[in-house]
């Protein structure tokens, strides 16, 4: 008889079991239906937002929002929130579909505000405008036609341009002195905006300095000294990015010529092609040395050189985390212009990567240095594989000294 009451009790016992997991399971079932998904945190920092704002993202967490907004959560936990309409949140325009989580990442991503400061009055007529202020511009590329100067930039693979360029001419009222630069940037625009507006001022104000330029060097001296406030004051902005960069400045029937990176100045003097700047890469002799004996290295993959597995360039304005081996101090020298002194071609390594310097004059010449002539050339390295941006600058020397 007690066997048979156990017996009983156990089989009891299991059945109770047996409904208490049944019915666990039917709770968690029925409250992960109706559980819903925060949505993602918003990109501006908590102490950025207004109390409004703040608000809204409590009340979200408390509950789904509305469907007649523009934005609705679902019930499902892995799904994210999906815009419905086009929208620009932080200045990202969202596409339809697009998740805003994707658009959040853009703005994180994006680097700290960057402050120019107010450029001086140094200036003369022309300042050159810089790249990539407009989407719609950029999927065009860019052409310009200065006074004695010609400028087609395309952009390559990526989604913004980052080359930018520098032209002022009449300075100080001269119509015979101008100042020109390219610039190839990376790690984003910052850098290129920021050294656009400054450097040629930067190097009008230091060459006011100079009295008298009869001192061998004093100008390549000043015009290095440019370079450096250049670099220091974009550094202090604490802003990630880089870019290289040429300059040429036509002064009293000479040539000063500077460079820090890769892109490359050539001149062409009866039709043969010299370059006036020798390209800053890892693999560079001298510039290896330099890198290692302050502490770094070089390597090569696929047949690039780069500095601690990052850049291709040993010099350039800006690169903060890499200030320690990619310097800003560029190679300048001076070359009197002659009668055979014809016209400049300046270029990011979008072009020189896949057209030689004799070529690119042969092209100039047989358009009489013209617009075409850059677009020549801008098609030329597009059509050898380039996805680089490229930017092309002619400048006929002839409209800005006159020689004997």
């Amino acid at each position: 008889m007690m066997v048979e009451d156990l017996n009983c009790l156990w089989t009891l016992l299991s059945i109770l079991l047996h409904l208490f997991h049944v019915l666990r399971k039917a709770f968690t079932t029925v409250f992960s239906k109706s559980a819903f998904s925060h949505p993602p945190l918003s990109w501006k920092r908590r102490s950025d937002m207004p109390v409004s704002a703040s608000n809204k993202i409590r009340d979200a967490s408390m509950g789904p929002t509305k469907k007649n907004g523009n934005i609705s959560t679902t019930g499902s936990v892995s799904k994210e929130v999906v815009v419905e309409k086009v929208e620009r949140f932080g200045g990202e325009e969202l596409k339809e579909g697009e998740c805003l989580s994707v658009a959040a990442r853009k703005i994180r991503n994006r680097p700290m505000k960057l402050v120019i400061p107010q450029s001086g009055g140094a200036v003369g007529s022309e300042l050159g405008e810089v790249f990539g202020k407009k989407d719609e511009d950029l999927g065009r590329g860019t052409e310009v036609e200065g006074n004695g100067y010609w400028l087609v930039s395309r952009r390559g693979a990526r989604h913004r341009m980052e080359d930018g360029y520098v032209a002022i001419t009449n300075i100080h009222e001269d119509s015979k002195q101008a100042l020109f630069g390219v610039l190839d940037g990376h790690g984003g625009r910052a850098c290129v905006d920021f050294v656009s507006q400054m450097l040629g001022n930067n190097i009008i104000n230091a060459l006011e300095e100079v009295k008298e330029d009869k001192e061998e060097g004093k100008l390549e001296s000043a015009i290095k000294a440019a370079y450096l406030a250049t670099d220091s004051e974009f550094l202090s902005q604490g802003v990630s990015s880089g870019t290289c960069v040429a300059t040429i400045l036509i002064k009293d029937g000479k040539l000063h010529v500077s460079n820090a990176g890769d892109c490359r100045v050539v001149i062409s003097k009866k039709g043969v092609a010299y370059a006036l700047t020798s390209d800053h890469r890892p693999e560079r002799e001298d510039e290896r040395i330099r890198i290692e004996n302050l502490g770094g290295y070089v390597s090569c993959y696929n047949g690039v050189w780069r500095v601690q597995d990052s850049l291709a360039i040993s010099r350039a304005i800006g690169d903060a985390n890499m200030k320690k081996w990619i310097i800003s101090e560029p190679e300048t020298r001076m070359i009197q212009l002659t009668k055979d002194s014809e016209f400049l071609i300046m270029a990011s390594d979008g072009l020189w990567d896949k057209v030689s310097n004799q070529e690119a004059v042969d092209v100039v010449r047989q358009r009489k240095n013209s617009m075409q002539s850059c677009k020549d050339l801008v098609e030329i390295s597009c059509s050898r594989g380039n996805r680089d941006d490229v930017t092309v600058m002619v400048v006929d020397l002839r409209s800005f000294c006159t020689v004997s």
